[in-house]
């Protein structure tokens, strides 16, 4: 937790796409302190024809090494956040030569009640699971 679901466009080699999922831990685990097994990551692609991402009038260009992630998270504060969409962006032009005007990211906060990591149960309500400190 995070659950990073990542957008891309097909035709990435699987070297590639996990090269991005990679440099998104990283950036996770640096920006969030959280432990290195906590890794939930999703790859969705997606048909040109199947996915626009415009700029919101910001005069943002776009290429088809776009990536869209959704990251879906307990609240994680503003500075952890912003320092998140630092790293993640600096690590994928590093590692993957992707530009940071390709990277977008929106954040879907939720709370303790609505994760359950198998068995049926809340583990972060039961105690099978620390509370995560608040950043």
């Amino acid at each position: 937790m995070p659950l990073l679901h990542f957008h891309l466009f097909e035709g990435r080699t699987p070297e590639q796409i996990r090269d991005i999922l990679d440099s998104a831990h990283e950036a996770m685990l640096e920006a969030f302190q959280v432990p290195r097994r906590d890794r939930y990551q999703i790859v969705t692609e997606h048909k040109p024809s199947h996915m626009i991402v415009e700029d919101t009038g910001l005069d943002i260009p776009r290429t088809k090494s776009m990536v869209l992630l959704q990251m879906f998270s307990r609240p994680r504060g503003a500075e952890s956040v912003a320092e998140f969409y630092r790293l993640l962006t600096n690590y994928l032009e590093r590692d993957c030569g992707i530009l940071p005007s390709d990277v977008m990211i929106s954040v879907v906060e939720n709370g303790d009640a609505h994760w359950s990591f198998g068995h049926g149960r809340a583990q972060f309500l039961t105690g099978e699971l620390p509370l995560p400190a608040e950043s």
